[in-house]
């Protein structure tokens, strides 16, 4: 953990620290950043950024609750994308505002309703069988790149509507959750690696790309049927995307290794495989996929006695919410009987995920047949250790060697 100075707050001041959230050290260790933020009250401000933090869990809650005055529409990341020269427009789902929130909110509903989702379950689960058992034959084998991302970059394009190439989408990815901090080494390094992708990514979120039965093609249809604004539905199809590829396989992957590292709660998932929801819930609560957002004052408020004024970015970290021992009870032990109801790395209030039953599905394919196939799972020690994948803002493995012992 880098070295922080520390200023003490006055009246309607937050403490401030000079602390670069998104430095290499604090990435690599992010749960101490959080500690440190918590220790100096419920609202800190970050000087290097003129920002302010939450890391408490009523705070987190009450920022995400109130999208007036916390507004998205000035984007999710550190950038105010409504300032003259801003780099990049705003998102149609993720970075609105009510009304058109809830207009955009509502057709989307329908396309994805729980109906729908449901009828994927028998193509979802019976891939997720398929690819667990020739996977988990081999003995070893990367739970990231050979599991958690070769299921979800097959199944939910396939729903979607298109074809993805998986080392280019990884690399989409890994740009746009860094685009939510700074332009900084890592959003450079992710801008170079994806600039040959672009004309691809461009190409594929476009009407002419949808394959025919594919929810994306849903998706232009209510835009033509005027529910969905005009000239939307390719934002929203990116969206889509987005959130439902990299988290996924962030909580995939984290699941993983966490069982591996908990002979007990591996053990209990063994003897009740019904238990694999537990498992997500309890996985995305301790290792929550988006650690970084962003909300933006739309008017002079007070947060926990802190006065922020209009215009003024304020940093989310759901994971540390998720973490708060106010709120949780042995808030870093991985239990998959725990409540987890009200965790916050789904969101709360209008901008909960909407796409969380598809990542609930997609993760129980992977996981349910895992626990059955599988005795005994470990890190594979002939190999180099797991390591996370360096992001401003997603927690993600990019490496997990595992060895099995087969039922």
């Amino acid at each position: 953990m880098v070295q922080a100075v520390i200023t003490e707050n006055a009246p309607g001041k937050a403490p401030a620290t000079d602390i670069d959230p998104f430095a290499p050290e604090v990435l690599r260790d992010t749960y101490a950043y959080h500690d440190l933020l918590r220790a100096l009250g419920p609202v800190v401000y970050i000087s290097r950024y003129n920002i302010h933090a939450v890391t408490g869990y009523a705070q987190v809650r009450e920022v995400l609750e109130k999208w007036d005055p916390y507004t998205s529409a000035r984007g999710a990341g550190l950038s105010d994308i409504t300032q003259p020269g801003a780099w990049r427009a705003g998102g149609p789902i993720v970075e609105v505002d009510p009304p058109r929130h809830t207009k955009t909110r509502g057709a989307l509903g329908k396309i994805l309703s729980p109906i729908v989702v449901r009828n994927w379950g028998e193509k979802f689960k019976a891939e997720g069988a398929e690819l667990v058992e020739s996977v988990v034959a081999r003995g070893r084998f990367d739970g990231v790149r050979d599991l958690a991302e070769a299921f979800v970059l097959k199944v939910f394009p396939d729903v979607l509507g298109l074809e993805i190439n998986r080392d280019q989408a990884v690399a989409v990815g890994n740009m746009n959750f860094n685009a939510l901090g700074p332009m900084n080494a890592y959003f450079e390094a992710s801008v170079a690696e994806v600039a040959p992708f672009l004309p691809w990514w461009q190409k594929i979120t476009q009407r002419e790309s949808m394959i025919p039965g594919g929810f994306g093609e849903l998706i232009f249809q209510a835009e033509d049927a005027g529910e969905l604004d005009p000239g939307t539905a390719s934002g929203l199809i990116m969206s889509m995307l987005r959130g439902g590829m990299d988290t996924t396989i962030s909580a995939i992957g984290s699941a993983l290794w966490l069982l591996s590292r908990n002979q007990e709660q591996w053990e209990l998932l063994r003897r009740e495989p019904n238990r694999a929801r537990g498992v997500f819930d309890e996985t995305i609560r301790l290792e929550s996929p988006i650690q970084t957002f962003f909300r933006t004052a739309k008017s002079p408020t007070v947060l926990a006695g802190v006065e922020l004024p209009e215009g003024m970015k304020v940093a989310v970290h759901p994971g540390a919410a998720n973490r708060d021992p106010s709120r949780w009870e042995n808030p870093t032990k991985f239990d998959i009987t725990r409540q987890t109801t009200g965790q916050l790395a789904l969101g709360y209030g209008i901008h909960n995920c909407i796409g969380q039953m598809i990542a609930r599905l997609e993760f129980e394919s992977v996981v349910g047949p895992f626990a059955k196939l599988v005795k005994a799972v470990e890190l594979d020690a002939s190999e180099a250790p797991p390591s996370y994948r360096p992001n401003n803002a997603l927690r993600t493995l990019a490496a997990l060697p595992l060895k099995v012992t087969l039922a």
